[in-house]
Formats: C-alpha cells, structure tokens, sequence
C-alpha cells in the first residue's frame, strides 16, 4: 500500500524541550537513576505517551500523581502540559530541586490569562476539563473562570449580564471551533469579548495538514498516546473529512479485524502522528503499512 506521511508528525517543539530536559537531567545521574540517589521525579507523565513514559520509568524515573509526596533530595521536573499555579508554589517550599520542563507556548498562556484575569475580567477556557493543561490555566484566573468543551457547553453556561469576560483556549484545541466559540459569545452578551489566542501555531498546522490528507487518501492512520489530546483531535479532523480513521500507539494495535475494516479497497493511506510521537514509532507504522496486502 502507498503511505503519505505529514510532514508534520512527531513531536513538537514544546515535547522535544520538555523531553531534552529530562535527559539532561538523567545525563547528569549516569543515564540512569541509582538506586541510593535522590528520586528524579515528574508530577505526571511529562508527555502524554504511555510507551514513552514506560521507556523512562525502567531507566528510574519515577511518575508521581500527588506533588505532597515530594521532598528535599527529589529533583522534580514539572511536566510540559504545566501545573496549577498552587501546585507550584508548593513545590518550590518543599525543599525540592524544581526542574521546569513547561512548554513555552503552555507558559505563555499561563501569564497571559493571569495578565487578563488581574484587569477583573472572568475567564471562559475552551479545553477539555480533566486535561492537566486546562487545570494549570485555569489556575491562572483562581475564582473567575469556566470550562466549555464544545458550543453546546459553551450555550448552557449561565453568563451574569454586568460581568466583564474573556476567552482563550487550551493550546492544542481547534482553532476554527475556538472562533466560532468566540463569535456565539458575542452574539450572546452583544459585545465585544477580549480573546487571548493561545492555540498554538503548530497545532493549527498539523490539523490544516490532516485536512488536506484527507482529501487525497482513502484511509488514514494516527499514532500517538490514546490519552494524548492533540492526537485524539487529529484523528476527529481525519473522521471529519470522511475517511476510514484509526488512532493507535503502535502497530500491535491493529489487529487483522481493524486492519480490514480501515484499509479494505484502499490502496493510498495518509500517516500522522500526535505531537508527543517518537519517531521510530512513525517510522514502524509507516513500514507496516507500506508491507500490508490489499484486502
């Protein structure tokens, strides 16, 4: 079967930095952690990918849920999806050495919603709640803030007339639904909304690349972590320009049922990958695929 891969699969400029930082810091124990030393520790997966995240931990790495845990001798690195503001601040008081691998397209939203949330206005994020970069933004705006995943939650927010608002995004949301969100609030409150554009550029890329794709292939494939929600949304993009679409992590996903219900009477698939993605797992579907039989 012939294969089209993006150009834009694979990691993004904000998981290579995050991921450079953790190697640095296992560089400097040896290239593993010893088991006498202080625990080098991510409060939470660092990268939404369990594969890569599996790699890590067998090298010593500890992921740890709860940052109350954490304590003098530990070397946290605050993952690139960022933190609660509160989380932080304790961090730093728990004697703790603080490694900060945030992206800096996550940062820059942080500051910019606490810029906006110091003039008195509330904050209404487009992003999927239980997402750890919609926790920390949110942090950003404490008491005055609300989370909508998609227009209808956005219509079922209850709004006061005399407050003042504003709008941003998590930054790996749809930047064409993020304005239509927009354009629904105005019309609702009959003004002007300040908006703070926090979607990242290569977020907007990767999905106009998948759109694109899928207008010349008869199925596509995206790789990348099932918790991931960049990669999640690629694949909805992929759906919504009406090919056969698989999410996986890895090519043992596919089994022969999923490999026939996709690819039957298609001789041209599109390959992509989530921006947390290695390489060498793109490169391993690709040749999966470019080795599989019509069906």
């Amino acid at each position: 079967m012939r294969v089209i891969r993006a150009r834009s699969a694979g990691f993004c400029l904000g998981v290579s930095l995050a991921l450079r930082r953790l190697d640095q810091e296992l560089e400097a124990a040896g290239g593993a952690v010893p088991a006498k030393a202080g625990r080098l520790i991510t409060l939470g997966p660092i990268i939404h990918n369990p594969l890569v995240m599996q790699e890590y931990i067998g090298r010593g790495v500890v992921c740890e849920s709860d940052h109350r845990g954490i304590g003098p001798g530990d070397r946290a690195v605050i993952r690139a999806h960022g933190i609660p503001r509160d989380v932080e601040n304790s961090l730093r008081l728990s004697g703790a050495t603080i490694v900060d691998a945030t992206c800096p397209k996550v940062k820059k939203a942080q500051v910019a919603i606490g810029r906006e949330y110091a003039k008195g206005g509330s904050l209404l994020l487009f992003g999927e709640k239980e997402h750890p970069e919609v926790r920390g933004l949110l942090s950003y705006a404490e008491n005055r803030a609300a989370v909508f995943g998609d227009l209808r939650e956005l219509a079922e927010l209850a709004l006061e007339p005399g407050q003042s608002y504003f709008l941003a995004a998590q930054t790996t949301q749809d930047r064409s639904l993020f304005f239509q969100a927009r354009e629904q609030l105005e019309t609702r409150l009959g003004r002007s909304v300040p908006t703070l554009c926090t979607i990242c550029d290569a977020t907007r890329d990767r999905q106009q690349e998948v759109i694109d794709l899928a207008g010349q292939v008869q199925a596509m494939v995206v790789v990348g972590g099932l918790n991931s929600g960049n990669t999640r949304r690629l694949a909805e993009v992929a759906r919504a320009g009406g090919v056969p679409t698989i999410h996986v992590e890895r090519v043992e996903d596919i089994t022969p049922e999923l490999a026939a219900a996709t690819f039957a009477g298609s001789s041209l698939v599109g390959l992509t990958a989530g921006a947390s993605t290695p390489e060498k797992h793109i490169d391993a579907m690709q040749a999966y695929l470019e080795n599989l039989r019509p069906f």
